[in-house]
């Protein structure tokens, strides 16, 4: 099976840590010279420094810019022109009742989650067409099918990433360039531990505290726990590998299970 991403360079958004960190050290590991994203010169550099030490011959570069605003995504781009490969996985969550989310919230969310994936796509998916290959791939989530109660902004975003993909993929369809979405789980982030200590307590196992978040809130998962990143890591990471060529306009599963559809 062909992985090998060799000569190719790749951007991931939000990947000073959690799933995008995952996604940015298994792209190295497969030899693509990888962009690292943050908002901050501080939080991209020290990442890079963490995944030289994790990837033995990693390249790296930093690519700073808030890609929740029109202009902090074109200064990026003015940075990075071109690149073989897209992951759009920056984003925001927060747990907030329906009727206390104010028009604010949604417009941020929106913002964030959806606008930086569609404006990053727009800038760099032409000029994968033009070279006949690429690949985009939308860090979603499974709570873009079932929505949660809980962060029902969130769960509209993440909707909206599946429309944009299919749709693009439809675009750029016979190109060479390949546009999908991944559907994560729960999985085991910074800002989910925080979110589980909070819930919990310090000093509470996390593991624990996951297992019971599970039971309480997903209790349709066969993992019964929640997911690593580099588990989902490792499905975009094949998503952006030549050996995925056939594989484009999908919405593939890395949820544990908790999705109850067969397809």
């Amino acid at each position: 099976m062909d992985i090998d991403l060799k000569g190719r360079s790749a951007l991931v958004t939000g990947s000073t840590g959690g799933i995008g960190y995952a996604v940015a050290r298994e792209l190295a590991r497969l030899g693509a010279y990888v962009a690292v994203n943050g908002r901050t010169a501080e939080r991209v550099e020290a990442a890079i420094e963490r995944l030289k030490g994790e990837v033995e011959g990693g390249q790296f570069m930093a690519g700073i810019g808030n890609v929740g605003t029109a202009e902090g995504a074109a200064d990026l781009v003015a940075a990075l022109p071109k690149v073989d490969i897209l992951v759009n996985n920056a984003g925001i969550f927060e747990p907030k009742p329906f009727f206390e989310i104010p028009d604010s919230d949604w417009a941020r969310f929106f913002e964030m989650n959806v606008m930086s994936g569609v404006r990053l796509s727009r800038a760099y998916a032409p000029g994968m067409v033009e070279r006949g290959w690429g690949r985009v791939v939308f860090v979603a989530s499974e709570s873009g099918v079932n929505i949660p109660t809980e962060m029902v902004h969130y769960g509209m975003t993440k909707t909206a990433q599946l429309a944009i993909a299919r749709g693009l993929a439809e675009t750029v369809g016979g190109s060479g360039v390949t546009v999908n979405a991944v559907l994560p789980g729960p999985t085991l982030t910074e800002g989910v531990a925080e979110f589980l200590k909070a819930m919990g307590g310090a000093g509470e196992d996390l593991e624990a505290l996951g297992r019971t978040f599970i039971a309480e809130n997903r209790p349709t998962s066969l993992i019964q726990r929640l997911a690593r990143p580099e588990e989902v890591a490792n499905l975009v990471a094949y998503l952006c590998s030549p050996a995925a060529s056939a594989t484009t306009g999908a919405a593939l599963r890395v949820d544990g299970g908790v999705l109850r559809g067969i397809v």
